[in-house]
């Protein structure tokens, strides 16, 4: 969660800002996946009131107002993603590891190791 750029403002960014200079123009959007040096990230208030020098153009490129939730392909590479990491031979890290991206099947750091023939698998939580 990045928070708002803005000195004193403690509110979780929800826009960024970014500045074309040779066309005199100032784009706001939706917060961008990385934080970049000479972009700003701004909270909804902020980004509401936000104020251009004279001359300037403001384009407010469309930003939702709850985040997307997981669509059929997210869910898909989520399923993908197990299924690798269950083919993967006992002692070799699952190819999600070797990739250099975490594995959601890797136990908690500290977590006790499975015994021998047991396999960690997801768990379902009850409410």
């Amino acid at each position: 969660m990045r928070m708002c750029s803005r000195s004193g403002c403690r509110e979780s960014a929800s826009a960024t800002l970014t500045y074309v200079y040779a066309d005199s123009t100032a784009v706001l959007g939706p917060l961008a996946t990385f934080a970049e040096p000479h972009c700003y990230d701004l909270c909804p208030l902020h980004a509401g009131r936000l104020s251009v020098p004279r001359g300037w153009e403001v384009l407010r490129l469309a930003t939702p107002s709850t985040p997307a939730s997981p669509g059929p392909d997210d869910l898909l590479a989520l399923v993908d993603a197990v299924r690798e990491a269950a083919e993967a031979p006992a002692g070799e890290p699952a190819p999600l590891v070797q990739r250099g991206m975490k594995s959601i099947l890797e136990p908690p750091a500290g977590a006790p190791a499975a015994g021998p023939g047991r396999r960690n698998h997801l768990r379902i939580l009850r409410d």
